[in-house]
């Protein structure tokens, strides 16, 4: 019998587990917040928000983890993955795939550890926001489900058609043959909502509210274009949406354009609010560097200024440390 597993199941992999094991099929959510692995033993797993079910569920601490896994989702924050991914080696079978769901660009990290045959790549376009145990809010709506799956080898693992099976319990599911271009979509949209809602301490949607905010948002989607640009690289769109053909501009009019769509483009999230955000408000260290960081690593590689990323970094490190809130006061440390 087929093994799979969620590691580090929060929002995001406590609904899709739940989406999976509505449908039928065993599989393994593995979280270390015990009080929320013993919500999810007794209560099951409980879905509020755009769609609302309670669902029994399978839950388990690392400790409790045993044997090999034919397939393991990995969703935990990139702070640790070195450690993680050595640790999770000794439970992927010697065939087995590790399909991280990780923001920014970890395939070729984990690569190192586990070899590229053995790992795949996967980004959502949607959001979840952990209420307490067991109780995880999808703050998307139903019609922007989707999944992309790929890969950086192009052997493709056995299991591959076996993990689309299994999102596909959830949502639509494309498979990206361009997928390093299907991470930088996914990127920008993390790198400007995702960064200035930590930074501002809101939702997307009301980070592209306000004719200010909605500036820095904009800017910052410029660089992750212009990063891409300058190293080659081809965005994909999302959900059939074109984010360079909408949002990118070379001239005033197309610029003015570009301001006006990013409310309409974000509305359908426009409730998430980021999980860099929730990892401020628990007094945690976020993702920023694996986000924003990213985009500035990889501009000073192909020669493309970051200021605007450069500067969420900053902030967000600030607030880590206690000496700046998440506010919209922060608006005063972007300089255009």
């Amino acid at each position: 019998m087929m093994r799979i597993a969620i590691y580090g199941a929060g929002s995001l992999g406590t609904i899709l587990g739940a989406f999976i094991s509505k449908a039928g099929v065993a599989i393994e959510l593995i979280n270390r917040n015990k009080a929320h692995i013993q919500a999810l033993q007794t209560k099951g797993a409980q879905v509020t928000g755009t769609i609302q079910f309670t669902q029994p569920v399978t839950a388990y601490t690392p400790e409790e983890m045993n044997g090999t896994y034919d397939i393991i989702f990995l969703m935990t924050k990139q702070q640790n993955n070195h450690e993680v991914v050595q640790s999770l080696n000794q439970f992927l079978a010697p065939d087995g795939v590790l399909v991280t769901f990780q923001n920014g660009l970890p395939e070729m990290q984990i690569a190192e550890i586990l070899g590229e045959d053995r790992v795949l790549g996967c980004t959502v376009a949607w959001g979840a926001t952990l209420q307490g145990p067991g109780v995880c809010e999808l703050t998307s709506s139903p019609d922007a489900l989707s999944f992309s799956l790929g890969g950086i080898s192009k052997k493709r693992n056995k299991h591959f058609n076996k993990v689309k099976e299994l999102l596909e319990h959830m949502g639509t599911v494309d498979v990206e043959e361009n997928f390093i271009g299907t991470r930088w979509s996914k990127l920008l949209i993390n790198a400007s909502f995702s960064g200035m809602s930590a930074v501002l301490g809101c939702t997307f949607g009301e980070a592209a509210q306000t004719h200010e905010s909605r500036r820095i948002v904009q800017a910052i989607i410029k660089e992750c274009i212009d990063v891409c640009k300058a190293g080659q690289i081809r965005i994909e769109p999302v959900q059939g949406k074109d984010i360079v053909k909408l949002l990118d501009y070379s001239n005033p009019i197309k610029r003015a354009l570009s301001f006006f769509i990013i409310p309409i483009a974000i509305r359908k999230h426009a409730k998430l609010k980021a999980s860099m955000l929730q990892d401020l408000e628990k007094g945690k260290l976020t993702e920023v560097d694996a986000i924003n960081g990213a985009v500035v690593t990889y501009g000073k590689k192909v020669g493309c200024p970051t200021p605007m990323n450069s500067k969420v970094v900053e902030i967000v490190h600030l607030i880590e440390q206690g000496k700046l809130q998440p506010s919209f006061k922060n608006l005063q440390y972007f300089i255009q």
